[in-house]
C-alpha cells in the first residue's frame, strides 16, 4: 500500500466513525426532545395527524443534523 492508499482510508474510516458519532447525537437529541415534551411526539403525529408538530419536529431534526454535519466538517 502506498501512502496516499493509506491517507484516503484514514479519511474514509474518520468519515465513518464521525457519521456514526453523528446518528448517536441526533438520536440523542430526539430523546432528549421527546422527554421535553408534554405528549409523546409520535402518539401526536400519527395517530392524531398535527401536521404543525411534525413540521416542529422536521425541522428540530434537520438544525441537529446541520449541526453534526458541521462539527464533521470542521
Amino acid at each position: 500500500m502506498s501512502l496516499n492508499e493509506l491517507i484516503n482510508i484514514k479519511y474514509i474510516i474518520a468519515s465513518i466513525v464521525y457519521s456514526f458519532i453523528g446518528i448517536v447525537v441526533l438520536f440523542i437529541s430526539f430523546w432528549i426532545f421527546e422527554k421535553v415534551t408534554p405528549e409523546n411526539l409520535w402518539k401526536e403525529i400519527l395517530d392524531k395527524q398535527n401536521k404543525a408538530l411534525a413540521i416542529v419536529f422536521a425541522a428540530f431534526i434537520i438544525a441537529i443534523a446541520i449541526i453534526i454535519s458541521s462539527a464533521i466538517h470542521s
